[in-house]
């Protein structure tokens, strides 16, 4: 390991390697980083802000970075971009949860660490960044979507300050926006300011337009290879699958099941039907299975509702949240948990198409949804979660299920190779047709109460009205009316109505 001394992330104070001081480098920092990084390419390097040395936990250090792909840093009493950053950014990992182990691509320079071979990858586009805050959220961000995995460690720090002073100016954050997102983004920051923070910052916005973007560049992290060194858990495996009203596709799923080369141990079927005196469409016991099949037959329907029932029952090591039509090859099970071993993850999201959709993603990433009919997780994060009730019927209970799993410090991954195909069967989705109250009433709320649920539950007032800013724009094309002035009236009335019924949704979960 190499540790690499700073001050205020300006000035090189020492370099060690493994306790020894490294001399003839440059005094600056940004210079140093690379010049390290290039003599030292098997090494890990730790960066450390001067006053952080003796508070930097090296116990944990291979706890956290298990595996080369991963970047991870500490903000002790520094961070670099401040809750603005949300205008932009409505991904799970632009706002963090300190308390975990959170996946985030915002860095700090307090402390923290990258694998030399990894840094080197971004070299070549990032050799002219002289801030080196700037260049250290630039690397995560841009590495974050092309696959490296990178965290808030709170557990690098033996002592962390419950205040955090953010050093990002308005310039920076318009430099990075245009640098590391789609352009029009920088446009929704400018509108945001001057909608939300009453200014009018057009010389960031102009200067910074005309920088270099590197949303779109690929980096190639294929010739590093990835062996978490982490102890590996238990492979047993429940499968819940929440059903109403398919037979002949739960029948279908649940011989994917047999096939499997590793099976689980129990399969929890919740099956659903509204109408009271209604008994099960299914007769397991006229097939033989290889497991034990747990039938849970309700007259409340609802897969928010099925689900939780299910995983009141999980006694395995991990679950498998499971859709009933969907079909996958027999070494479904037995891939997951490669992957699993390999990365070293509590949550992985497979790649569930339908049948002749190509592939819109192709790296193993971290994931910022979830799904809850297509994903492994390790049971033992699950014991104080289940899914909103308040989120039955409509939109957004995968996500925040997502959400909570990341604030139990549990990491979702998406592995594009490990294949799932989803059917989209008649009365799938909602499985019956319900028709809302919010449905009934002028005007319709925008967006849907359970969506403003989620986004009230999770995400900062930033992102919410980056969001809001956002769907007024993608709306605006799609509805008649085309005087801007009306729609923004009628589009704040629509969403107040939202936030109305979202209220009510909530009042009622709790009741």
């Amino acid at each position: 390991m190499i540790k690499f001394v700073h001050r205020h992330s300006a000035k090189i104070v020492a370099i060690y390697k493994d306790a020894k001081p490294l001399e003839g480098y440059a005094d600056e920092v940004v210079t140093a980083f690379w010049a390290v990084a290039n003599d030292y390419p098997d090494q890990w390097i730790c960066w450390l802000e001067e006053e952080q040395v003796h508070n930097f936990n090296e116990l944990v250090f291979s706890e956290i970075f298990h595996h080369k792909l991963i970047m991870a840093s500490c903000a002790v009493k520094t961070s670099f971009f401040n809750k603005d950053i949300g205008y932009v950014d409505q991904f799970p990992f632009a706002v963090v949860n300190r308390s975990v182990n959170y996946p985030t691509w915002l860095m700090s320079s307090d402390m923290g660490a990258i694998h030399a071979t990894v840094v080197l990858k971004f070299q070549k586009n990032f050799s002219r960044f002289s801030d080196f805050e700037y260049l250290l959220n630039a690397i995560a961000k841009l590495g974050q979507h092309n696959g490296l995995f990178c965290y808030h460690s709170p557990q690098l720090a033996i002592k962390r300050s419950e205040n955090i002073n953010y050093k990002a100016v308005e310039a920076d954050l318009f430099s990075f926006t245009c640098q590391l997102y789609k352009k029009i983004r920088a446009v929704i920051l400018f509108l945001c300011f001057m909608q939300y923070k009453k200014k009018y910052p057009f010389k960031s916005f102009i200067f910074n337009c005309f920088k270099l973007n590197f949303f779109a560049t690929e980096i190639d992290f294929s010739d590093i290879s990835i062996e978490s060194s982490k102890p590996k858990t238990d492979h047993s495996i429940d499968v819940i699958i929440p059903t109403i009203g398919r037979p002949k596709h739960l029948l279908n799923v649940l011989k994917d099941v047999k096939k499997q080369s590793l099976l689980p141990q129990k399969v929890i079927v919740v099956e659903q039907n509204p109408d009271v005196g209604s008994t099960s469409d299914f007769d397991f016991a006229a097939e033989d299975w290889p497991f034990e099949i747990q039938h849970i037959f309700t007259h409340q329907t609802g897969a928010c509702n099925a689900r939780n029932l299910a995983l009141e029952e999980v006694t395995a090591s991990w679950v498998f949240f499971c859709d009933d039509d969907i079909r996958f090859k027999s070494n479904i099970i037995h891939e997951a948990f490669i992957c699993v071993d390999q990365f070293g993850v509590g949550a992985l999201n497979l790649n569930c198409k339908q049948e002749n959709e190509k592939n819109t993603y192709f790296k193993v990433k971290q994931w910022a949804s979830f799904g809850s009919g297509t994903s492994f997780v390790y049971s033992e994060k699950l014991k104080s979660l289940s899914f909103d009730i308040a989120l039955e019927y409509g939109y957004g209970e995968d996500k925040d299920f997502g959400m909570q799993l990341r604030n139990q410090g549990v990491d979702i991954i998406y592995h594009p190779e490990i294949e799932i195909i989803h059917l989209k069967a008649p009365m799938g989705g909602f499985r019956t047709k319900t028709t809302k109250p919010w449905e009934q009433t002028k005007p319709i709320p925008k967006p849907s109460p359970t969506v403003m649920t989620y986004i009230q539950k999770n995400y900062t007032v930033e992102q919410q009205r980056g969001y809001q800013l956002i769907l007024w724009f993608k709306f605006y094309k799609s509805q008649k009316i085309k005087n801007p002035f009306k729609y923004k009236r009628i589009m704040q009335k629509r969403w107040a109505v939202s936030e109305r019924w979202a209220a009510k949704l909530q009042q009622n979960r709790r009741s």
